[in-house]
C-alpha cells in the first residue's frame, strides 16, 4: 500500500488550527513519529494519520472528553504501520502488527514500558467498536475519528467548514482506494482478522459513500 519514499506533508497554519481548535504537539517523541510517519506511509496514508488526529481531537474537544495529546498523537500517526510495504506482517493482523512498531517506536523515544504498552493497545483497540470515552479516551478517539477518516461513520460530529479547513491541508489522495486495496490484500492473507470482517460487512460500500469523497 505504501511506498518507502519521504512523503512530505504540508504545514497546518495557526488559522486552520483555531478553526478545529487543535494543535500539533512539539515533544521529541512527537517529532519524531512525524518523520517516521512521512518515511514509510505513502502520501495518502500520512494525510490520513494526521487527519485522524484531528478529528479525533477535535471530537474530544467537542464532547469534553480529556485526553492524552501526545500519545493519542503519536498512536495516530503510528496506526496504520502494520499496511505499509516496510512493516506489513504476513501473518499478524496489521493493527497488532502496527501496535508493536508503536510500542518499540515508544523504547526508542524514551517512554516507561507502561506508556509504550498504552500506544501499542489503543492500535489495536481502534479496529473495535465498542470502547467508550470512559474506558479507554485514546481508543475510542481513534476509532471514531478512522472511522470517519475510512469509511464516513457519524458525519453529524464534524462541521463542514472544519471538514474544508482539514481536507484543504492535508487532502484525500485517493485515501479511499488505496485503503480499500489494503484491507482486501490483509482480508486475502488473513481471512481471520478485523480487516477480514470489514471486508466481508461492505466496508467498499461504506468507502464509496464517504461524505470525504463527495
Amino acid at each position: 500500500m505504501a511506498c518507502s519514499a519521504r512523503a512530505t506533508a504540508p504545514e497546518w497554519v495557526p488559522e486552520a488550527f483555531e478553526k478545529v481548535g487543535a494543535m500539533f504537539p512539539s515533544t521529541p517523541a512527537a517529532v519524531a513519529a512525524l518523520a517516521v510517519a512521512r518515511r514509510f506511509c505513502s502520501p495518502a496514508l500520512l494525510n490520513h494519520s494526521i487527519r485522524s488526529y484531528l478529528w479525533g481531537a477535535m471530537y474530544g474537544q467537542a464532547h469534553g472528553i480529556a485526553f492524552d495529546d501526545e500519545l493519542y498523537y503519536v498512536s495516530s500517526l503510528l496506526h496504520d504501520f502494520g499496511l505499509t510495504e516496510a512493516f506489513d506482517s504476513h501473518t499478524v493482523p496489521f493493527e497488532e502488527a502496527g501496535g508493536q512498531l508503536a510500542w518499540t517506536f515508544g523504547l526508542g523515544a524514551g517512554w516507561s514500558e507502561e506508556r509504550a504498552e498504552r500506544a501499542a493497545e489503543i492500535i489495536v483497540l481502534h479496529m473495535r467498536d465498542d470502547i467508550s470515552a470512559t474506558l479507554d479516551a485514546e481508543s475510542h478517539l481513534l476509532q471514531v475519528a478512522t472511522s470517519w477518516d475510512v469509511s464516513g461513520w457519524r458525519p453529524e460530529e464534524f462541521p463542514a467548514e472544519e471538514r474544508a479547513a482539514i481536507l484543504a491541508h492535508y487532502p484525500r489522495l485517493g485515501f479511499g482506494a488505496e485503503v480499500l486495496a489494503a484491507f482486501e490484500d490483509q482480508a486475502g492473507r488473513k481471512p481471520h482478522s478485523a480487516a477480514a470482517d470489514s471486508v466481508r460487512g461492505g466496508i467498499a460500500g461504506r468507502i464509496a459513500a464517504n461524505p470525504l469523497d463527495t
